[in-house]
């Protein structure tokens, strides 16, 4: 018994230094992009924020610059894409192929087979 507690205690402890390294990680974060605003904004003669220093932000796109920003985002999405390797294609392409021509097959011999029953039921000859 005094095992599992020991376990129980360790885990609730692992647990609680990885949610105190989340949270420092989350400030040091935060930290940085709040230093990262302060510079889009441009400080007037008071000294407050007056005006942002971005041209357009993601959503105040318009015309054209939609159509770039969404070409721009599926370059982004498209980078982090895992490819197969030749050998992977190769093996899915043939499954693929396979399976087609099984599906095909059966689809064919159902089909043949619906006609027959009909041709029998309704004795219509096929011309």
């Amino acid at each position: 018994m005094a095992k599992r507690q020991r376990n129980k205690r360790s885990a609730r402890k692992a647990r609680q230094q990885e949610r105190a390294r989340v949270e420092a990680a989350r400030e040091v974060a935060g930290a940085a992009q709040e230093s990262s605003k302060k510079s889009l904004f441009k400080k007037d003669s008071g000294g407050r924020k007056a005006t942002k220093n971005v041209t357009v932000a993601k959503a105040d796109r318009k015309g054209f610059g939609k159509v770039t920003g969404y070409f721009g985002d599926v370059r982004t999405e498209m980078r982090q894409v895992t490819w197969p390797s030749r050998t992977e294609l190769r093996n899915y392409s043939v499954a693929v192929i396979a399976t087609l021509i099984v599906f095909g097959v059966i689809i064919w011999l159902v089909d043949t087979g619906f006609v027959a029953a009909l041709v029998q039921f309704t004795s219509l000859r096929q011309v």
